[in-house]
């Protein structure tokens, strides 16, 4: 295996989480649905905001990269929902598709050996797709471990973990 494909499988490994930090799917296993709107002691936000903070920052972030006509959202109240937003469970479970189809989008940019990951993406000022795409692993990480975290506040873990 050469370099470049190793710098790929390694670019996979920290999408999908589980070597120094938890992934997306435990994170949200089991989430019990009556407490995607509840707001955690000190926390401003619920496990639903965070869920569609993830989403819409992923979401956009692989958009800038594949689509030159792409406008980001306002930063940053374009990139969390409404405050006194609330998801039905359909909408949760919507989010967590929307959020994994993604995923799976950056993954096969990161793992297409036609995308050369140290080109400077035409249209933005100066960043490269490898850039962009560790930007994503580290966003998802950082929020992922804030969803655990929130879980455990909030006793949402199952008795056996």
């Amino acid at each position: 295996m050469d370099g470049e494909q190793v710098l790929r499988k390694q670019l996979v490994a920290l999408l999908r989480g589980g070597q120094a930090h938890m992934g997306f799917e435990e994170v949200v296993a089991d989430f019990p649905m009556a407490l995607i709107n509840t707001r955690p002691p000190n926390v401003p936000y619920t496990p639903w905001h965070l869920v569609e903070h993830l989403r819409i920052t992923q979401w956009d972030i692989l958009e800038f990269v594949r689509n030159p006509k792409h406008i980001s959202p306002d930063w940053p109240i374009g990139y969390w929902p409404d405050p006194s937003s609330q998801a039905t469970p359909e909408q949760w479970q919507a989010r967590l598709d929307a959020f994994r189809k993604d995923l799976r989008d950056v993954e096969a940019l990161a793992t297409d050996p036609k995308t050369d990951l140290y080109s400077v993406i035409p249209h933005g000022q100066g960043q490269t797709i490898l850039r962009e795409i560790i930007l994503v692993g580290d966003h998802n990480a950082y929020h992922i471990g804030e969803l655990g975290i929130l879980r455990q506040v909030m006793q949402a873990w199952p008795d056996q973990r």
